[in-house]
């Protein structure tokens, strides 16, 4: 019976872990204790509990020392044998002893102890000793459930601390709606989102007209299919009262319904879209408007090929034309897709248009004026512009000899026009042409495009001039 009990106490160990890994003696259990010894009559107590090893430890006493009660720890294994321990010079017999039970299973004793040899215990008393046994396993097991529960607790704080977090990081407003009382309980991101006062608490109806009209049909859609059986609802709009206007996102989801099939809770998250939202608008602006510069450059290569290959007197001649008018067209080409077709600074057209002609150790071009922007078509045209004007003067004008030289310059002014000067000098004395070819058609036409520009093109002996005027920021649909 020793050996079943010792097992037992054994297996038991694991019921009690969490009280036996606190400190050993309690206010509680030493009351027991003491109870078990007022009511057996007898000077001392023992109570003890098994640890995780199965080994007892003593976690009351009284009438004894702390090193008496560690020396009778043999009895709780033995205290149906009746055997004199000694502690400390004094004898403790065993008076009489209760097992400490948890369903069913050994996790301890509880022992009353004398000095002298005692008589047998009284039936009625030694079944009230059982009883306070059966009190301190109850006692262990309440103290195992609150510390269970306090664990729980503490692990829901960090759960509940973990998924706030992960939320804020993520920018995720959270919420719960109900749909029998039409109340949503949310997160304080909510609320900030619909441009809604902070609230804990809010009603679905208050978020349904927080969303923009445009979008409204089609979010009540969506939203109601979920509600009737797919369960998933997944959705963007628009949130009035912002100009740009706010896209929200909204995932959710049914996770419980009635007998009936009707939802009775709805989970889900918002979140904030308006920078995709407008990375995609810009997106698909310049995807169309590289469409409509491709159908007009593809419209542009066509013309320039026919005319230049009409004023051309031989192959080789229309291949050179044209290459180069092509690489000036490319040039600007590529600078307006670096700045995504929003136009770019008239300095910038400038130097890259020009450096082809200019020498870097001994510049012959100079540029001067304040930036400012262009549009697309400003951009193309004024590319052509500068182009043929640098090809001639490099064929014909200023830069065909050592000493010439071209001042580009410009003024913007306060009505937002663009006045553009070319002044050739130092170079050959200049002789109006009989006939004008296909580049100074190309000068004078190049912004036929833009509404209200005008371009001059002087042959003056001293020098060829030109002079372009235009509007900044206007342009006509081709």
């Amino acid at each position: 019976m020793q050996d079943d009990r010792t097992n037992a106490v054994s297996s038991a160990g694991d019921s009690a872990n969490d009280v036996r890994s606190r400190a050993q003696h309690d206010p509680d259990f030493d009351r027991l204790a003491k109870l078990a010894a007022t009511l057996m009559s007898t000077p001392a107590a023992l109570m003890t509990l098994a640890d995780a090893d199965g080994r007892q430890v003593v976690y009351a006493h009284v009438g004894m020392s702390p090193a008496e009660a560690a020396e009778a720890l043999a009895l709780t294994e033995r205290f149906l044998a009746n055997d004199p321990v000694e502690a400390r010079g004094r004898t403790f017999l065993l008076h009489a002893g209760a097992p400490i039970l948890i369903s069913g299973r050994i996790v301890g004793a509880l022992l009353v102890l004398d000095g002298e040899q005692p008589p047998a215990p009284d039936p009625d008393k030694l079944a009230q000793l059982q009883d306070v046994a059966a009190l301190a396993g109850s006692l262990v097991v309440l103290r195992d459930r609150s510390q269970a529960g306090a664990r729980a607790e503490a692990a829901l704080v960090h759960a509940e601390t973990r998924r706030a977090l992960a939320l804020e990081a993520a920018a995720l407003a959270s919420w719960v709606w109900d749909p029998r009382t039409g109340v949503v309980e949310c997160d304080t991101l909510l609320p900030e989102l619909f441009n809604m006062p902070p609230a804990a608490k809010m009603r679905a109806r208050d978020i349904v007209v927080a969303i923009d009209r445009r979008d409204i049909g089609k979010t009540r859609k969506i939203f109601q299919e979920a509600l009737e059986g797919s369960d998933d609802y997944s959705g963007e709009y628009r949130i009035r009262g912002f100009d740009p206007p706010r896209w929200l996102a909204a995932r959710g989801r049914v996770v419980e319904r009635d007998a009936d099939g009707r939802p009775t809770l709805v989970f889900g998250v918002n979140y904030d879209i308006t920078e995709r939202r407008n990375a995609e608008e810009r997106q698909r602006l310049l995807l169309r408007e590289i469409n409509h510069r491709v159908k007009n450059t593809l419209a542009t290569v066509q013309a320039l090929a026919t005319q230049t290959v009409r004023h051309a007197r031989e192959p080789r001649e229309f291949l050179d034309a044209f290459s180069q008018r092509l690489r000036a067209l490319g040039l600007a080409h590529g600078l307006l897709s670096e700045y995504e077709w929003r136009g770019i600074g008239i300095r910038d057209l400038a130097r890259l248009e020009l450096s082809p002609f200019d020498e870097d150790d001994n510049p012959r071009i100079s540029i001067t004026g304040p930036d400012a922007l262009l549009t697309p078509d400003q951009t193309l045209g004024l590319a052509l512009i500068l182009h043929e004007l640098a090809s001639n003067a490099l064929k014909y004008g200023a830069l065909a000899v050592p000493g010439g030289s071209v001042a580009v310059s410009w003024t913007v002014s306060g009505d937002k026009r663009l006045e553009l000067q070319w002044t050739e000098s130092g170079g050959p004395k200049v002789t109006p042409p009989s006939h004008h070819g296909f580049g100074s058609i190309l000068i004078r036409r190049s912004l036929a495009k833009v509404i209200s520009s005008e371009v001059t093109h002087e042959f003056a002996a001293e020098g060829v001039r030109a002079h372009i005027s235009m509007p900044l920021g206007e342009t006509a649909e081709a």
